[in-house]
């Protein structure tokens, strides 16, 4: 138990506090903002795109999403071993408030000529479903 889900702290706010502890790794939500955007990614391309990351803080955090279910992990029994992850449905009912996020984001903490890679979060077509 951690301090977010001890009872006296989920006394004041239990859905916060619930969710800060699944999305509270410094990583968690760009792992989630990646898996939605690009629909299907494999261990090695999440660790690209999250530079800095090393490889036991990724397996970690992708363990924890999973026991949340946040991601499916599927292997494939290859040589060497293929591992993809992909949203969960309650993953997939999270990425709104990804889209949102982002939003946020572009609009209080980026530059006023930026110009998002994504071609902006929520534009059809920019990725995931008709969203991300």
């Amino acid at each position: 138990m951690n301090k977010f889900t001890a009872p006296e702290a989920l006394a004041r706010c239990e859905a916060m506090g619930r969710l800060q502890s699944v999305l509270g790794g410094k990583w968690k939500i760009l792992i989630l903002w990646y898996v939605a955007f690009y629909q299907v990614q494999r261990f090695g391309e999440l660790r690209r795109r999250l530079e800095g990351i090393t490889q036991s803080t990724l397996t970690k955090q992708l363990r924890e999403l999973e026991g949340d279910g946040f991601l499916h992990r599927e292997v494939y029994p290859e040589v060497p071993p293929r591992v993809e992850y992909t949203l969960t449905p309650m993953g997939e009912s999270f990425v709104p408030i990804l889209e949102q996020m982002v939003r946020w984001g572009e609009e209080h903490l980026c530059p006023p000529d930026y110009r998002s890679p994504c071609g902006g979060a929520g534009e059809k077509g920019a990725g995931y479903g008709d969203g991300i």
